[in-house]
């Protein structure tokens, strides 16, 4: 990929993150475990809450930490074209992988519905609305991001490991 649709796509990247940023900052200063489990205090909400709150703030950090080195990447004099591809590939495999795949799973995409206009995200335990409403806003975000560094899952490390070779041979 050229440098100048690399640096385009850090731009974009960056842009997309600072979204996903602001909603779940939002999200996450406005709402605590006490008042997510007002309305149903039992064991099992608790317990949803807690790793649902656990995951956000690990996408939250993931995000501002690539949405920082995006920013360095783009402040520097010299366009660094190994430092951006890096850093792209740490959006997709931090930021993109933690949002699809939380550890918690307090909620999962079904790729079923995926193409079927409907919301591809289902919850292991029913949210109350703004939960479920921060997750379906943000998905938007991580699903362009996915989409526009699908490069960097597996392409990017076969070709630095073909660069390796290449130089220790």
């Amino acid at each position: 990929m050229s440098a100048a649709n690399v640096q385009k796509l850090c731009e974009s990247t960056r842009e997309k993150l600072k979204k996903g940023i602001e909603s779940t900052e939002i999200f996450l200063n406005e709402h605590a475990l006490p008042q997510l489990t007002s309305d149903q205090p039992d064991e099992d909400m608790v317990l949803f809450y807690k790793g649902f709150l656990s995951e956000l703030r690990h996408l939250l950090v993931f995000s501002e930490v690539s949405y920082e080195k995006l920013g360095v990447v783009l402040r520097r004099a010299n366009f660094d074209i190994e430092f951006a591809e890096k850093a792209l590939y740490n959006v997709y495999h931090h930021c993109v992988n933690n949002f699809f795949y939380p550890k918690n799973e307090s909620y999962a995409e079904d790729g079923r519905y995926a193409y079927t206009g409907q919301d591809a995200i289902r919850f292991r335990i029913k949210p109350i609305q703004e939960a479920r409403s921060i997750i379906l806003d943000i998905n938007k975000v991580y699903e362009e991001l996915r989409d526009d560094l699908t490069y960097y899952e597996s392409d990017y490390l076969t070709e630095r490991r073909m660069q390796s070779q290449r130089s220790h041979a």
